[in-house]
């Protein structure tokens, strides 16, 4: 039956991609018939249900444009402001990656949900084989308490209304390592304990490994390192520590727990070595691969994932965010640096603003800082005429968007804020790479660092410390604008491959480092270096452990510990008193003639 299923899903996905076009088409109209009448839309539209007026008529906008109306919706005011359909609660994204959490409107419809996995797992089963027969996964999921509005209508991250829903309970037990009493811990230290502890116990049935996002695969990783002799203790001798007070999980690790003495010596062995290379395999022997978004600022992790996975692939199989399920990647074996999501075109109707980033750098080259006021160059910039969108099928190979989503539940040409680049077409269906978040920037002056561009800086400083047997597994950024002149920070988090202590860096080799970030920067800021409007970059190490205090602090927020993203620059005053009370060594670049 699981085969058949999934050849049906490969057969659909086929016809979805083939007939791109007309479902986009489709998708809209069906969108238009059910919302024209809808205070929002009335304002722009009069009733009508034209595609074309909607597209002339209709602005693009931000959360900041659509918010009062979810407002009013969350304090009591019927639905159909927004939307026809009932609004049975909303997702509450986790706004770790630049912005405050937003509340997206939920409805009762769940069938794209349903297809959507169908088809992510008819994808994997492609290329893995009947996961049905390798095992369970060991997937470390968690979830967040969810909020009431005024209106009682719940408010929740989307994994955790996934996780709660009756229709996940009567699959866990069957597809995953974790019983649904752990993965709705409130305690997300108890949960990360109970759910590693079962995975160890059924290690030889553990057909893959995974989480949410890579930085909470590390924090996983760290988590059994130092934890791993209570855990085995616990295997030993069937008792579960004292530390675990959570009435759900003990009754659910009371049904795991009997002494297995052989088990517990067989990971301590693993675990007690010096080296923790390959740690994910040695002790998941039959895991054929590690299910984690690895792409955009998670590529960041790739390299410790690596070291830690023992050659098992890094999956990241699907393009997913809270206004909508987008895409999933065709081709599951590639390395993180290649992965492309394929649109699938029946989950809503996607526009692409185009981003002239390649325009703007050579613009921004050209252009003579040392004959030209920073206000001038600053007009000129912003002289550049907006770009109309562009449709799902007409995307170029190579440019980069921003995305632009039109979903059942109430958003109308609703910018989701990420940068993608198309890289192809499977059918008429576009391929896109994640790039980055926008407008997650460092700026002192009119100089403006993406994320991306510091990703690209970063990775190439960190080279300078991988033959000295260190890892950076974490880092942040912040722009110091109360300094004269203002200048960058960066904080690192290293770490040595061969044992658990940390060791100094080398001064001389972080100092380079620093140089090797700045140097990569774009032509803007080594002007505004070099001119010193902007003073040396500082790179602050800290010590570890400080990373998984951040993510501690940003849930203590109001996150959701399954969808958190660290973010590459921090805004927050609280954020960076945790980091600062943490440094273990400051290093500032060389004064380099640009």
């Amino acid at each position: 039956m699981a085969a058949e299923r999934h050849q049906a899903g490969l057969k659909i996905l086929e016809k979805l991609t083939t007939d791109a076009y007309q479902i986009q088409e489709q998708v809209l109209e069906e969108i238009l018939n059910r919302n024209a009448g809808t205070e929002y839309l009335r304002g722009f539209l009069n009733g009508q249900c034209d595609k074309q007026l909607f597209k002339k008529n209709v602005p693009i906008v931000t959360y900041d444009d659509i918010e009062p109306y979810i407002h009013r919706i969350a304090n009591g005011e019927s639905s159909d402001i927004l939307l026809a359909e009932p609004v049975t609660g909303f997702y509450r994204s986790t706004g770790t990656s630049g912005g405050q959490p937003k509340l997206i409107p939920s409805t009762a419809e769940k069938d794209k949900g349903a297809l959507f996995q169908t088809l992510k797992e008819s994808v994997m089963n492609k290329h893995f084989g009947d996961l049905d027969k390798a095992g369970k996964s060991m997937q470390l999921l968690f979830t967040k308490q969810e909020i009431e509005t005024p209106s009682g209508l719940p408010a929740t991250p989307a994994t955790t209304s996934i996780f709660k829903d009756s229709g996940f309970r009567n699959i866990v037990a069957r597809l995953y390592t974790s019983p649904i009493e752990t993965i709705l811990c409130s305690d997300n230290n108890q949960s990360m304990y109970c759910q590693l502890l079962v995975g160890l116990i059924q290690r030889d049935e553990v057909g893959s490994v995974g989480s949410s996002f890579a930085s909470t695969m590390l924090r996983a990783i760290k988590f059994i390192e130092d934890h791993w002799k209570e855990l085995c203790y616990n295997i030993k001798t069937g008792h579960l520590s004292n530390r675990i007070n959570d009435s759900g999980c003990k009754n659910a690790l009371s049904l795991f727990m009997k002494p297995n003495p052989d088990l517990a010596d067989s990971i301590e062995n693993i675990c007690g070595c010096k080296s923790w290379e390959g740690i994910i395999r040695k002790l998941w022997p039959k895991a054929k691969y590690i299910g984690t978004i690895t792409t955009g600022i998670m590529s960041q992790y790739t390299a410790a994932l690596d070291f830690y996975s023992g050659g098992l692939p890094l999956v990241s199989s699907a393009y997913v965010c809270s206004e909508a399920m987008c895409g999933i990647n065709l081709e599951p074996l590639s390395k993180p640096a290649d992965v492309s999501y394929t649109f699938l075109p029946n989950m809503a109707y996607f526009e692409f603003l185009p981003v002239k980033k390649d325009c703007l750098t050579k613009f921004l080259d050209q252009v003579q800082f040392n004959g030209v006021a920073h206000q001038e160059s600053k007009e000129m910039m912003s002289s550049i005429e907006a770009i109309e969108p562009v449709d799902l099928v007409n995307v170029e190979p190579g440019q980069c968007y921003e995305l632009v989503v039109t979903t059942f539940a109430g958003l109308y040409r609703y910018k989701v804020g990420d940068i993608l680049m198309a890289t192809g077409f499977y059918n008429n269906a576009p391929q896109f790479q994640f790039v980055e978040r926008q407008n997650v920037i460092l700026s002192i002056d009119a100089e403006k660092t993406s994320e991306v561009d510091l990703l690209r800086a970063v990775t190439k400083a960190k080279a300078l410390l991988d033959p000295l047997g260190f890892l950076l597994t974490g880092y942040t950024s912040y722009a110091d604008t109360l300094s004269t002149p203002g200048h960058y920070i960066l904080f690192w988090e290293l770490k040595t491959k061969e044992s658990n202590d940390m060791k100094e860096p080398d001064p001389k080799i972080m100092v380079e480092c620093c140089s090797s970030v700045e140097e990569s920067l774009n032509y803007t800021y080594r002007m505004y270096r070099k001119e010193t409007i902007i003073a040396p970059l500082e790179l602050r190490v800290v010590k570890q452990g400080t990373f998984d205090a951040l993510m501690d602090y940003y849930v203590s927020q109001g996150a959701s510990m399954n969808q958190y993203k660290g973010p590459s620059c921090i805004k927050s005053k609280e954020a960076i008193k945790i980091l600062d009370s943490r440094v273990m060594g400051k290093f500032f670049s060389a004064e380099t003639q640009f």
